[in-house]
């Protein structure tokens, strides 16, 4: 069974929270509505009686006189006129009141009649000191049961159609509100379609909270878009990479399974073999640790860091040669990085600077502050970078000399690596190079 939609549930859940406030309204009603009635009708009758006394009196010869605004009747009201001896003296009883009942001055009581109950103000009109008239006030009670049964029938013929306007103004209203939520799974439809990661569903209509969802529908859709991307990269470029030294070694074991070798040729297959899966570890690790920053599955931990310190450090955890290196790394130059991730990108900088530069030569390692940054130079006495290769050489697997041997050569990874450090540091890599000069890579971070 196919669920209903959201609004069509929302807007059912409000239809029935109103018809149940609109049964509780109804049930005030009717409880409120005998002692509304009552209390109104006693109160017209006390207004009508009090208002009439005004215009009645007796004159000097004992006779009544009625003024001109005297009502005998008005809004179901009887008003009559007696003597002090309780004798009619104007006025008609009205139809279903019938029986003597005594005068009691300024009270408004509930008689009985053959006919129905009535209610009956009686008061003393005086003229002199000892002379007057009553003025009787009748009335009958309402009938509330009737009363009840109006509104009842009322409630009855009303309930539907507000009910049924309501349902359908909160439907309208909540699709107009949630009019948002179509427009996310329409774009999550189309992406589960067509596989493409690099749709955005963007601002939505229907206020904050849609915005806010569709805000981190796209903060998702972007993470999950660099996981598929460094994934598709990291097996593209392994199975690249790794076709050439699994070659090797596959080669040099069928020429060892094939023929007799000397000792002397094993132990070169043997080294052949060590320094292909060395390489084949390195390429491995180089690419996790690309693949780890492309992610942000390697978080990074920023703390003070003093560059020459942790430069002197890296280095001789390197067992780097001392005697070809060259030291000039300033104290004080403290900048807020990850130590590990930081180690590595001097490790790799120094790394390229041995392997590539002349066998033999100088490494020169500086730490220097200028310009409100904290500045890592590492540089060789090497044959330069041409200029149309410079840019070239931040790419992953690029070799600049590609004529060196597999001996020297390393996997092409080191500069991609550093350069993406250093950009999740804040800072930059710069290159002073030149054909047959030597080269000096920089790397550029704010001071802490």
């Amino acid at each position: 069974m196919k669920p209903s939609s959201i609004k069509t549930r929302i807007a059912l859940l409000i239809t029935l929270l109103v018809v149940a406030l609109f049964s509780l309204m109804l049930l005030f009603a009717f409880s409120m509505s005998n002692s509304v009635v009552q209390r109104t009708a006693r109160q017209q009758l006390a207004d009508t009686v009090r208002a009439n006394a005004a215009f009645v009196s007796l004159g000097d010869d004992g006779k009544l006189a009625t003024a001109e605004g005297f009502a005998f009747s008005r809004g179901g009201v009887t008003c009559l006129v007696y003597s002090k001896a309780e004798a009619l003296l104007a006025g008609q009883l009205p139809v279903g009141f019938s029986g003597a009942v005594s005068f009691e001055n300024g009270t408004v009581r509930t008689v009985e009649a053959a006919g129905g109950d009535w209610y009956l103000l009686d008061l003393w009109v005086a003229h002199g000191w000892e002379d007057g008239v009553w003025l009787r006030g009748l009335m009958e009670v309402p009938d509330t049961a009737a009363a009840a049964r109006n509104l009842l029938l009322a409630a009855a013929v009303a309930l539907p159609l507000f009910v049924l306007a309501g349902a359908l103004g909160c439907y309208f209203i909540l699709r107009r509100s949630l009019r948002g939520l179509d427009t996310v799974n329409a774009a999550a439809a189309s992406i589960g379609e067509g596989k493409d990661l690099s749709v955005r569903i963007g601002p939505v209509p229907g206020g904050r909270e849609l915005t806010k969802l569709a805000e981190n529908f796209d903060a998702l859709l972007e993470r999950l878009q660099r996981s598929f991307e460094a994934e598709r990269r990291f097996t593209a470029d392994a199975s690249h990479e790794l076709r050439t030294p699994v070659a090797v070694i596959k080669s040099a074991c069928e020429y060892a399974e094939a023929f007799d070798e000397t000792d002397e040729e094993r132990r070169e297959t043997l080294g052949m073999i060590r320094r292909q899966a060395d390489k084949m570890t390195a390429l491995i690790g180089q690419l996790l640790a690309l693949t780890r920053l492309d992610q942000g599955t390697e978080p990074l931990r920023a703390v003070p860091l003093d560059l020459g310190q942790l430069a002197r450090k890296t280095l001789e955890e390197q067992g780097c040669d001392p005697a070809r290196l060259r030291l000039a790394l300033a104290e004080g130059v403290t900048v807020k990085g990850d130590e590990a991730l930081l180690g590595r990108l001097i490790a790799n900088l120094a790394d390229n600077a041995f392997k590539y530069g002349l066998p033999g030569g100088t490494v020169t390692v500086e730490v220097r502050a200028e310009n409100g940054e904290g500045l890592l130079t590492v540089a060789d006495e090497g044959p330069g970078i041409p200029a149309d290769q410079q840019e070239k050489i931040w790419r992953r697997f690029y070799q600049v000399d590609a004529a060196r041997g597999d001996e020297q050569q390393g996997v092409g990874l080191g500069l991609s690596l550093v350069q993406r450090i250093a950009q999740l540091h804040g800072g930059r890599m710069t290159l002073e190079s030149a054909e047959g000069a030597p080269s000096a890579f920089t790397l550029h971070l704010p001071l802490a």
